[in-house]
C-alpha cells in the first residue's frame, strides 16, 4: 500500500497485505490518524471520499488493487471556529494557562477535515475565548501538542506573555517531559538514552523515521523499565503474560520531536502495544484497545510566579493491569 499528500489529498492503493477485506471508514482510520472516524466518516458521506474514481459508503469492503483517494476541505479560518461545550479534565488553571488531561482520541486542534470536535474547541468555551493569541491561525492558546491517540498532560496558554514564556521554555529544553508507555518485548538494556535523528519517513509521509546522522533533527529520550511481564505473571489479572512479552516504560524526552517516544521504542524492537502506524495492532499480544502511551508528568516554571511546578495526569484505565505494584 502506499500513500501520498499533496494539500490535503491522500491516495491509497490497496495491498493483500494491507488493507483487503477490511471495511472503508476503518481502513482510513488506521492510516490518517489527524482524523477521528467520525469525521472520516462525513468525508465519505459528503463525497469526498472515492474507490476507484467513485463514490463509496462506510461499510464498503476494500479488495486488493483499489485505489481509494481522499479530498479533505480547506481549514475553516480561526473566527469560524466554535466554542464548543465539551468536557475536559483539567488538572490546574489559574489566569495565565491551563493544564489537563488530554482524552484518548481528542485531536488537539483544528486543521483541514477537523473543524470542531478539538481541544481548542473545547478551550475556546471552557476559558471563554481567554487564550493567547500567538499560537496561529486555529491554534489559539496551544503551545504544545500530542498524538490525537497520546493522552495526558497538555498546557494551553491564556494569554501572549504566558504563551511567549512557556514556548521558550519548551524550545530551550527547560521543562520536564514524563511519558508513561507499555511496549511489545523487553527492551534490552533494561535502561538507557536513545540519540539520534528523527524526520519524515522517505517514503511513507504519514510515518517519522531514524535517519542518518546529517539529516532530521535531534532526538534524545531516556528511558527505563518500571516493570515487565516477567516481574508481574501474578500481578496483572485479564493479561496472559505466556503469550508475548512486555514492558512497561517511562521515558523522559529532552527534545519534542513528532511521534519521539514512538519512533524510538521502535527502534529498540519494541514498538508500543496499540500503536497503529508504528505496529500491527491486531497482531500484537496482549491485545490492547488503544495506543498505551500516557503524557504522565509535566514541569515548567509559571511565567508570572517563577515557581517550579509539577503537573501529573491520572493513568488511564487502559494502563492499570501492567502498572507496576507501589
Amino acid at each position: 500500500m502506499t500513500a501520498f499528500e499533496e494539500s490535503g489529498k491522500y491516495r491509497f492503493v490497496i495491498s493483500t497485505e494491507s488493507g483487503a477485506g477490511t471495511r472503508l471508514d476503518r481502513f482510513l482510520t488506521e492510516q490518517v490518524r489527524d482524523l477521528s472516524r467520525s469525521r472520516l466518516q462525513q468525508l465519505i458521506k459528503d463525497g469526498n471520499v472515492l474507490v476507484d474514481g467513485n463514490s463509496a459508503k462506510p461499510k464498503l469492503k476494500l479488495t486488493t488493487a483499489q485505489v481509494v483517494t481522499v479530498e479533505i476541505p480547506e481549514a475553516i479560518p480561526l473566527e469560524q471556529v466554535a466554542a464548543q461545550d465539551i468536557p475536559l479534565e483539567v488538572i490546574f488553571e489559574d489566569i495565565d494557562f491551563i493544564v489537563i488531561n488530554k482524552a484518548h482520541g481528542m485531536v488537539v486542534h483544528p486543521a483541514a477535515g477537523n473543524a470542531d470536535g478539538t481541544l481548542v474547541n473545547a478551550l475556546l468555551h471552557h476559558c471563554h475565548g481567554e487564550l493567547s493569541g500567538i499560537g496561529g491561525i486555529q491554534r489559539p492558546g496551544i503551545v504544545h501538542r500530542l498524538d490525537k491517540d497520546t493522552s495526558g498532560c497538555l498546557v494551553a496558554a491564556k494569554n501572549d506573555v504566558a504563551h511567549q514564556e512557556i514556548s521558550r521554555q519548551f524550545a530551550d529544553r527547560e521543562t520536564t517531559k514524563i511519558y508513561h508507555c507499555v511496549v511489545q518485548g523487553i527492551p534490552s538494556p533494561a535502561a538507557g538514552t536513545i540519540k539520534n535523528q528523527i524526520g519524515r519517513h522517505p517514503v511513507n509521509r504519514q510515518k517519522m523515521a531514524v535517519l542518518e546522522a546529517d539529516k532530521g533533527k535531534t532526538a534524545i529520550t531516556d528511558y527505563k523499565i518500571l516493570t515487565s511481564s516477567a516481574q508481574s505473571q501474578s500481578e496483572s489479572p485479564g493479561i496472559d503474560h505466556s503469550k508475548s512479552p512486555w514492558a512497561y516504560v517511562q521515558c523522559n524526552l529532552h527534545t519534542g520531536r513528532t511521534h519521539q517516544i514512538r519512533v524510538h521504542m521502535k527502534s529498540l524492537g519494541t514498538p508500543i502495544l496499540g500503536d497503529p502506524i508504528y505496529a500491527q495492532p491486531t497482531r500484537q499480544l496482549p491485545r490492547v484497545e488503544r495506543l498505551l502511551l500516557h503524557a504522565r508528568q509535566l514541569g515548567f516554571t509559571h511565567p508570572r510566579t517563577k515557581e517550579l511546578l509539577t503537573f501529573t495526569a491520572p493513568l488511564p484505565e487502559a494502563f492499570h493491569p501492567f502498572m507496576p505494584l507501589t
